[in-house]
C-alpha cells in the first residue's frame, strides 16, 4: 500500500485458517452472494448472502477489522447496517451484534439467507475521525460509479472462509466491471464472479463504470487500466502510453521473478468534493491496485504520480504477495497478530519503486539522487532510534502507529544501505533484488517463512556481516550513518535548491491537521520550508485560518490543494494565520516555489573502486 498526502491520509490479502474444522459435507457449495447496484438508496447497496446448508444452531458472522495492506483497524462492520438473518418463508431469525464487525445467528440451521445494506465510506471520510484510506473503501455513486472494495461488502462465517463463493451483481445497463475475479456467463444481464474461498473475494476489487477502459501486453502478463473521471478530464486511452512504458520497465527489472498473467489498475480520480474521496494513494492485491487521485491534477503530475505509485503496488507481487510470513499467510481479519518486517513488505517494495526507474532510465541519476535525499530529510521527522521490527510488530497500537509512514521513508532507506552493503562485500555482483529472487525461490504464495527465522535467512543466503547491519539498524534502533554508505558509491551531498508544489514537496506535505481537532490545519515544523510560505512570512507551527477569504477547514484545504495545480507565479495570496495566540495577515505572490534539499552528487575525488560500485548499485 502506498499512500501520499499525510495530513489526508489518515492488499496483501491471504488466506487466513479458519478457527474451527470445516464440515465437508458443505465445502462444495458455494456461499451466494447477491450485491444490488440497481436499487441503490441513499447510497446504500443491499446485499444477500445465502451460505446453503449450515451445521449448528449458533453461527458468528463476520466483516473484516482491518485490512493489512493498510496496517490500521478500519472496522468496515461500521458500514453495514439493518442486518437480518431469514428463514426459508423470510421470516426473521434472532441476531445479537457482537462488536462493529461481527454477529451471532440464533437457530442458524433454519437459516436461508442474510440480508443487510452496506454505505459507502467516500461519503463519509470528511465527517470522521478515523476515515477508512480511500484506495480501501468504496463509493456507491447511482449508475455512475461504483468502486468496490469487497471487504467492506461480503463477510464470512466463523470456520468457514475456505468454502467457495459465487457473487452476482445487479448492474445498470450501460455499465461494465473490470476485476481479476473470474467471471461467470449469466443469461440475465448481469455480472457473476466466482471465488475459491473468502481471501480470493477480498483480494480482487471491482470497478464498475461506463467510461471506456484500456489494455496492453507485458510480456505474458495482461494489463487492463479502469479509469473512473468524473469530469471525463482523463481517461483510460490517456493513461495507457506512460502505464505501459512502466510496466515494461518493471518486467524488464524484475527477470525471472513473476507472480501473475493478469494485472489490473483501477483508478478513481476525485473531484475533492466534500463527499468524496481525499485519502490519495493504493492499495496493492495479488492481480490488480485499486488507486485514488485528484482529478485536479495535471496530465504530467498525474502520469508521473501513478508511475510512482503503480510500480509501488506491482512490485508487491515480490514481498508480501510472494515472500512473506506465517502472520500474513495465516492473517485474522478480526483479530490480527502483525510481522516484524515492514522494512521488507513496505520498505523493499517502496526502494524497487524508485531504483527500477534509475535502472530502466524513466529518471536520470540527479532525479534518484533526489528522491533518497528527500527520504532522509521525511525520516527525520519520524522516531529514529526506534527498532523498526518493534515498531512493524505493534504497528496497529499507540505509540507505534504515528510511526507506520516512515516504512516509506527509512523503510527505503534500510533498503538502500542493505543493497550499498552487499553490493561492497560482494565486489558488486549482489543486491537487494538478488536476495529477493534468492528468497522467492523458498517461499512463495503458498509457502511463508516463520518471522523470527527471516534476519537469519538472509544472513545464510547472502554474508555474516549482514547480521550486523541488521541488529544495528534494523532489529536495533541505531541511526543508519547514510554519509558512510554513500560514500562507498563515491557519493556526498550538498544543499540546493529544487522546484516542489505549494503545498506539497513531492508527495510530502508543508501542512498537516490536528488529529484532535481536523479542521485545524496548521504549517509542519521541524521540516524545510518551501519559498511559498517563507516568502509570505509563514512559520512552522502556524495555524492557518484562511486563504484568500476562504475559511480554511479539512474540506476547503482539499479544494485549495486541489486549486494550487492552476496558480501561476503571480497568483495574489491572502494568509491569515494564528501564530502564539495572535493572527496575522501574510500577503503576497504564489511565486514559483523552491524547497531547500540536502542532495547527493558525486565526488570529484572519488576512486575507481566507488565508482564501479555506484556503477553496479544503479544500474544493476
Amino acid at each position: 500500500m502506498r499512500n501520499y498526502i499525510v495530513f489526508l491520509f489518515v492488499s496483501v490479502l491471504l488466506a487466513g485458517c479458519g478457527s474451527l474444522k470445516q464440515n465437508n459435507s458443505i465445502t462444495d457449495v458455494p456461499v451466494l452472494v447477491t450485491i444490488d447496484l440497481v436499487g441503490v438508496e441513499a447510497d446504500r447497496v443491499e446485499v444477500l448472502l445465502d451460505p446453503g446448508s449450515i451445521p449448528g444452531s449458533q453461527l458468528r458472522f463476520f466483516i473484516p477489522k482491518t485490512v493489512p495492506g493498510t496496517y490500521s483497524e478500519d472496522n468496515y462492520g461500521r458500514f453495514v447496517e439493518d442486518l437480518q438473518a431469514l428463514d426459508a418463508a423470510g421470516k426473521p431469525l434472532q441476531v445479537k451484534r457482537d462488536d462493529m464487525n461481527s454477529w451471532t445467528i440464533y437457530g442458524a440451521q433454519h437459516m436461508d439467507k442474510i440480508r443487510y445494506f452496506v454505505n459507502d465510506t467516500f461519503d463519509t471520510e470528511s465527517e470522521q475521525d478515523e476515515a477508512v484510506f480511500s484506495p480501501a473503501g468504496s463509493n456507491i455513486l447511482k449508475n455512475q460509479n461504483y468502486l468496490l472494495n469487497l471487504h467492506g461488502f461480503v463477510g464470512y462465517f466463523e470456520g468457514l472462509k475456505e468454502l467457495p463463493y459465487r457473487l452476482e451483481f445487479i448492474v445498470p445497463a450501460e455499465m461494465r466491471p473490470v476485476t481479476s475475479l473470474r467471471e461467470l456467463p449469466l443469461e440475465n444481464g448481469n455480472f457473476g464472479f466466482s471465488a475459491d474461498r473468502y481471501f480470493e473475494v477480498i483480494d480482487n476489487p471491482v470497478q464498475f463504470t461506463s467510461q471506456p477502459t484500456a489494455s496492453f501486453q507485458v510480456g505474458d502478463i495482461r494489463v487492463r487500466l479502469s479509469v473512473y473521471s468524473p469530469n471525463e478530464t482523463y481517461s483510460a486511452a490517456d493513461l495507457k502510453p506512460s502505464m505501459e512504458r512502466m510496466m515494461k520497465a518493471q518486467k524488464a527489472f524484475l527477470g525471472e521473478i513473476d507472480g501473475t498473467r493478469e494485472y489490473n489498475i483501477l483508478l478513481y480520480l476525485s473531484t475533492l468534493n466534500p463527499d468524496d474521496a481525499a485519502g490519495f494513494g493504493a492499495l496493492e492485491h495479488h492481480t490488480s491496485t485499486v488507486v485514488v487521485l485528484p482529478e485536479q491534477m495535471s496530465r504530467e503530475q498525474l502520469e508521473q504520480t501513478m508511475t510512482d505509485v503503480v510500480s509501488h503496488e506491482f512490485f508487491h507481487i515480490v514481498t508480501p504477495l510472494n515472500v512473506h510470513s506465517e502472520e500474513i499467510q495465516y492473517f485474522d481479519y478480526n483479530n490480527p497478530s502483525m510481522s516484524q518486517h515492514l522494512w521488507m513488505y513496505e520498505g523493499t517494495t517502496e526502494y524497487f519503486a524508485n531504483l527500477f526507474q534509475i535502472q530502466q532510465e524513466l529518471i536520470g541519476e540527479e532525479e534518484f539522487y533526489g528522491r533518497m535525499a528527500a527520504k532522509i530529510q521525511n525520516a527525520s521527522g519520524y522516531n529514529d532510534s526506534l527498532s523498526f521490527m518493534e515498531m512493524s510488530k505493534n504497528v496497529l497500537k499507540d505509540p507505534y502507529a504515528a510511526q507506520y509512514a516512515n516504512v516509506y521513508e527509512k523503510g527505503a532507506l534500510i533498503n538502500m544501505a542493505l543493497d550499498l552493503r552487499l553490493r561492497e562485500l560482494s565486489k558488486g555482483e549482489m543486491g537487494v533484488l538478488d536476495l529477493m529472487k534468492a528468497l522467492s525461490e523458498k517461499y512463495d504464495v503458498d509457502t511463508p517463512f516463520r518471522d523470527d527465522i527471516l534476519i537469519d535467512e538472509i544472513v545464510r543466503l547472502t554474508f555474516p556481516e549482514v547480521r550486523l547491519f541488521f541488529e544495528k539498524h534494523v532489529m536495533g534502533g541505531q541511526p543508519i550513518p547514510y554519509e558512510e554508505y554513500f560514500a562507498k558509491a563515491g557519493l556526498g551531498t550538498r544543499d540546493v535548491a529544487v522546484e516542489c508544489g505549494f503545498f506539497l514537496n513531492g508527495q510530502i506535505p508543508f501542512i498537516d491537521v490536528d488529529p484532535s481537532n481536523t479542521d485545524k490545519i496548521f504549517i509542519r515544523k521541524g521540516i524545510r520550508l518551501n519559498t511559498f510560505f517563507t516568502e509570505l512570512g509563514a512559520e512552522g507551527g502556524d495555524v492557518i485560518q484562511q486563504i484568500n477569504g476562504v475559511p480554511i477547514t479539512l474540506e476547503s484545504v482539499r479544494n485549495i490543494v486541489g486549486e494550487s495545480f492552476g496558480w501561476n507565479a503571480e497568483t495574489p495570496i491572502e494568509m491569515v494565520v494564528e501564530r502564539e495566540g495572535e493572527q496575522i495577515i501574510l500577503k503576497g505572490t504564489a511565486g514559483k516555489p523552491t524547497v531547500v534539499q540536502n542532495r547527493l552528487a558525486p565526488l570529484p575525488d572519488a576512486t575507481e573502486q566507488q565508482k564501479t560500485l555506484r556503477e553496479a548499485w544503479l544500474r544493476g
